[in-house]
């Protein structure tokens, strides 16, 4: 079933000496830590918990220590440490983020990644996610869940991100200053009063970024109530109000990259510059949700969400002005059974997740930033869902079986009212997405497990109506089988491991290109071919008996992947066999964090990712980068607060690189150079409880 390239299998075995020199001499010659290792972390998996050593699914977690790596207000660094996970960041809030696989649908945003923030749903209908609306400041974990799910996700291709708030009681404020005159404070109040969890966050944050005409500011607000009525029963209710302007520089040529890292997209004789324009993005976004649990008995409880977002986006650009103005409503509901025994767990789901958007259009000319002369008015209308049932049995503490299918609808409706008066609908076939995970408990913290499932993303509306601002009537879904194996195993009570190999045929995959305007429009390309091998070793904190040295602790992670095109003819090109643009073939990652003198913290980083491909022809190509980042954190403590002074240098070789590409794009305007050695300094101050 499993059939793995010779490539790939030398790749694997080139990065183990590596693993060994990192791992070996360190950590099997120090005193274990009581900290928990990752394998012990209990896994939400959307309210059906579970422990990862014996999880079907493939799954990598973010937990504080990861997020304590990024820089204040994005994600990118947490994130990218984990295997077969990647975020971009072309300027300062222009995200993008995939797993297992390249970005070849996202010019900026989340596509093709279904993402939770608690019990809501930050996807909207359509399938697009504004991640980059979120301070990460809020987090306390989060859950990747690699390749199709299906079940209770319901239908994407990439994955699914499950972000979970913070439950601490807590009363704190810090500010951040740092390279390129960023600015960043922020206020939280968190308290249980009685049976409620009243949590409130507030922040601000600005900065100049690193190159010309690339400044950003967000101004955050988060309000979360959780009620605890009955016996284990909860009442949520979320409201996120955000407001978020970030400027897009535009991507450069090789020439002018060498030239001027630091400029915007320049002009040309016949279309203005990115700064000419005014280029960028302005987004409000208010979000509210409700949400409720209610056990009827010991084995049986009903769940229900309600939420809707309204969304005012506007873009202008290098070619025209666009608004758009969104709606968005989703709810999801199940109901749950669960019957456990001595030596064995049957839980079953039933439920249904819809969600209706529209969209409101409009596009204009764009003049030094001033919408004038109307070019389209389009209003777009989504609805999407899936009816879900899962099933999961434990037998015997050793073996855990997952067995989930969904039934997925999308439907498209559309009016054009300017230059033309035109109607039109697209409804996609509803696709049954099953899938199948088992796990076996082999002995004392190691265990095998194999998944099969299938998986369907359908074009979004910023893809079916693409910045070219014609409807696109023949842009499909994209669909395919994901099979994998791996092996997670336990080390003593001192280190973790993870192993895992997938190979992934997607066809009609949805890839971005660019008109000679610099505007996009997407075509399906055919199969993809996507084989990789995914790995991660976590150390315990080792405790050291020494008067400088207090404790360390070990993450090393990669990836090593053979994606490539397959059946992919454009025109009169053929792109079969060529390698999947934006995806490189090896990344690597590790974290070591160090504590010196009773209250000295030092974290160091590394990020290593080969060459990509950046077109469909593989005739250009990014060179490999490697990046270091370092941060040092001291405790304070008093008897009214504690808190903590941090000093973070990112890209500490002041390697040339960019934080992403713009894959095919016209005029080989590829390169979006990222800064070179900058700083940050921040205190974090919290209240300590009265007596």
């Amino acid at each position: 079933m499993f059939y793995f390239s010779s490539k790939i299998i030398s790749l694997f075995f080139k990065g183990l000496p590596f693993f060994f020199l990192i791992f070996y001499v360190p950590v099997f010659s120090q005193v274990q830590d009581s900290a928990m290792l990752i394998s012990e972390v209990q896994l939400d998996v959307y309210r059906k918990p579970a422990k990862l050593i014996t999880a079907t699914k493939s799954v990598s977690v973010v937990d504080p220590n990861f997020l304590l790596q990024n820089a204040p207000g994005r994600l990118l660094e947490s994130l990218n440490l984990l295997p077969g996970s990647k975020m971009e960041e072309r300027s300062p809030g222009s995200y993008r983020f995939s797993i297992r696989g390249s970005t070849l649908r996202s010019p900026f945003g989340v596509r093709n990644v279904k993402i939770y923030l608690d019990d809501f749903s930050l996807t909207d209908a359509a399938g697009n996610t504004y991640l980059n609306i979120l301070d990460p400041e809020i987090l306390q974990s989060i859950e990747i869940y690699k390749g199709p799910e299906s079940g209770d996700f319901g239908a994407v291709t990439g994955g699914t991100a499950l972000l979970q708030t913070k439950n601490s009681e807590e009363k704190s404020f810090g500010i951040s200053a740092g390279s390129f005159s960023h600015y960043k404070g922020k206020i939280r109040f968190a308290e249980q009063f009685k049976n409620h969890f009243l949590q409130v966050y507030t922040s601000y944050e600005t900065t100049d970024s690193y190159r010309d005409h690339a400044a950003l500011q967000r101004k955050f607000m988060f309000l979360n109530d959780r009620y605890f009525y009955g016996q284990n029963n909860q009442f949520h209710v979320l409201l996120l109000l955000s407001k978020l302007h970030y400027e897009t520089p535009g991507g450069l040529t090789l020439a002018q990259m060498q030239e001027n890292p630091r400029q915007a997209r320049p002009k040309t004789a016949t279309v203005p510059g990115a700064a000419e324009q005014q280029a960028g993005i302005y987004n409000k976004m208010i979000f509210a949700g409700l949400s409720n649990l209610i056990n009827f008995t010991e084995n049986f409880s009903h769940f229900i969400v309600v939420q809707g977002n309204y969304n005012d986006f506007q873009n202008p650009f290098i070619t025209n002005f666009e608004k758009r103005f969104e709606n968005n409503f989703t709810v999801r509901t199940h109901l749950n059974f669960a019957e456990k025994s001595l030596n064995s767990v049957y839980e079953t789901r039933l439920g249904f997740e819809g969600a209706a958007a529209k969209a409101i259009i409009r596009n204009f000319d764009n003049k030094l930033g001033i919408p004038t002369n109307p070019q389209n008015f389009d209003n777009i209308s989504a609805n999407s869902g899936f009816v879900f049932l899962s099933q999961k049995a434990v037998f015997g503490e050793k073996m855990t079986i997952d067995l989930a299918g969904s039934l997925n609808l999308m439907n498209y409706r559309w009016k054009s009212i300017f230059p033309e008066i035109t109607s039109g609908n697209r409804k996609f076939k509803n696709e049954f997405l099953p899938n199948l995970g088992i796990s076996y408990l082999l002995g004392n913290g190691f265990s095998a497990r194999g998944k099969i499932g299938k998986g369907n993303s359908a074009p979004t509306t910023e893809e079916l109506r693409s910045s070219a601002q014609e409807i696109n009537r023949s842009l499909n879904p994209e669909f395919g089988w994901n099979k994998e194996i791996g092996i997670r195993k336990q080390w003593g009570n001192l280190l973790f491991t993870e192993l895992s190999f997938f190979d992934f045929r997607l066809k009609d995959a949805i890839v971005r290109r660019e008109n000679d305007n610099g505007q996009e429009y997407f075509v399906n390309a055919g199969e993809t071919v996507q084989k990789g091998i995914e790995f991660f070793a976590e150390s315990r904190k080792i405790h050291i008996n020494n008067k400088l040295l207090n404790s360390i602790k070990f993450y090393l992670a990669g990836n090593l992947y053979d994606f490539s095109f397959k059946n992919y003819i454009k025109n009169s090109a053929d792109f079969s066999g060529n390698q999947l643009t934006g995806v490189p073939s090896t990344s690597l990652q590790n974290l070591m964090n160090i504590e010196l003198l009773h209250g000295l913290k030092i974290d160091i980083a590394h990020f290593y990712t080969s060459k990509i491909p950046l077109n469909d022809a593989n005739s250009v190509f990014a060179e490999p980068s490697f990046i270091g980042n370092i941060s040092a954190s001291y405790l304070l403590k008093s008897r009214t607060f504690n808190g903590s002074l941090c000093l973070s240098i990112q890209n500490i070789y002041n390697t040339p690189y960019s934080l992403g590409y713009d894959t095919n794009a016209f005029g080989n305007r590829f390169y979006n150079p990222a800064a070179g050695r900058n700083y940050l300094l921040g205190i974090n101050l919290t209240l300590n409880s009265p007596l």
